[in-house]
């Protein structure tokens, strides 16, 4: 509160004796210093609007409002210090405005081994408690409110993803059944990293979501090298889909994991890592960590099972719905 404001006082009881409404004061001062815009001069090229106020030489100090006039109901000019006073008050130097209203900022820093996630659930906590008046709400600005967007889109973000590689997958199977089988190992993984950060009493943030995506891509190689082989011994062997599946989990379960300890090897020093900027990168490693321990675990018993599954419910629908093979006898004749 550094700065002055002159405030304009009205007598609306003189005012009023003379004929001069609190609407035509107001349009006096506007006209005078508001700059109002009273039209638009246009040209082949551009436009310019035409301003009025007054004389810049009687903006610079409050005695100039002395020399204002106000027009009253019955035509005369009054001096506007004749019906309001004047007087000085401390004000702000600047009023900040958000989405063209009046605003002020509070800003916080995060404590120790406070994440931002834990910091806006109590600010929203606060805030429900305050109980604010209608005329008055509050947002986030800045990293937080970009946080909160992050987490809005984080559902749409997994589905467009998953989305994506099952149409992938799709496209290279030429199946609609093949690509289910291989996604059926993502669950794994991202339970897997969920479990790593609730262990290591971490949040699921935007670094958080991009490991989970990089999950995705990550873990279903495992199944794409199963699946991959049982097809091919169906195919070029004419093994039963039991047998091609278990000989595929024998055969490829090293190069299975042969990529998973190199992918894992990898995020761990991201997950064991110190320094500036740790905080930020270990919720990364911590989920990549976690999903493909998991997902190794569990990828080799269920992967197999989902894979005959839905290879026996893919022969079920094909045998009811295959066509009917025979001739039909005409009417009145006699069947051998």
């Amino acid at each position: 509160d550094r700065g002055l404001q002159t405030k304009v006082i009205i007598d609306r009881d003189t005012a009023s004796r003379l004929g001069v409404s609190p609407q035509a004061i107001d349009n006096a001062l506007y006209d005078a210093f508001g700059q109002r815009q009273v039209s638009t001069i246009y040209q082949q090229l551009n436009q310019y609007h035409v301003v009025m106020e007054v004389d810049p030489q009687y903006q610079q100090t409050p005695a100039a409002l002395e020399s204002v006039y106000v027009g009253s109901s019955n035509g005369t000019m009054v001096p506007l210090s004749a019906i309001a006073r004047f007087g000085q008050a401390n004000t702000a130097l600047a009023v900040s405005h958000q989405g063209q209203f009046p605003g002020t900022t509070i800003s916080f820093n995060l404590a120790p081994n406070v994440s931002l996630g834990q910091a806006t659930q109590v600010i929203e906590a606060a805030k429900s408690e305050i109980q604010f008046p209608a005329t008055i709400h509050g947002s986030f600005q800045g990293t937080a409110a970009a946080y909160k967007e992050a987490l809005s889109n984080q559902v749409v973000l997994l589905i467009t993803a998953v989305g994506a590689v099952y149409i992938v997958l799709g496209i290279l199977y030429e199946s609609f059944i093949h690509p289910i089988t291989i996604l059926s190992t993502l669950p794994s993984a991202g339970v897997g990293a969920l479990l790593a950060l609730l262990v290591t009493h971490n949040e699921l943030n935007v670094m958080g979501l991009i490991g989970i995506i990089l999950l995705i891509g990550i873990v279903k190689k495992n199944a794409i090298m199963m699946i991959d082989f049982a097809l091919d011994a169906e195919r070029r062997e004419g093994k039963s889909p039991e047998d091609a599946i278990f000989e595929a989990c024998m055969l490829r379960f090293r190069p299975i994991l042969m990529t998973t300890m190199a992918a894992l090897l990898g995020a761990l020093p991201l997950a064991l890592g110190t320094g500036v900027g740790s905080e930020l990168r270990q919720p990364l490693g911590i989920t990549i960590v976690g999903g493909l321990i998991f997902s190794q675990a569990l990828t080799l018993f269920t992967t197999p099972v989902v894979y005959l599954y839905l290879d026996r419910m893919r022969w079920g629908w094909r045998r009811r719905h295959r066509p009917i093979s025979g001739q039909i006898a005409p009417a009145g004749s006699q069947a051998d």
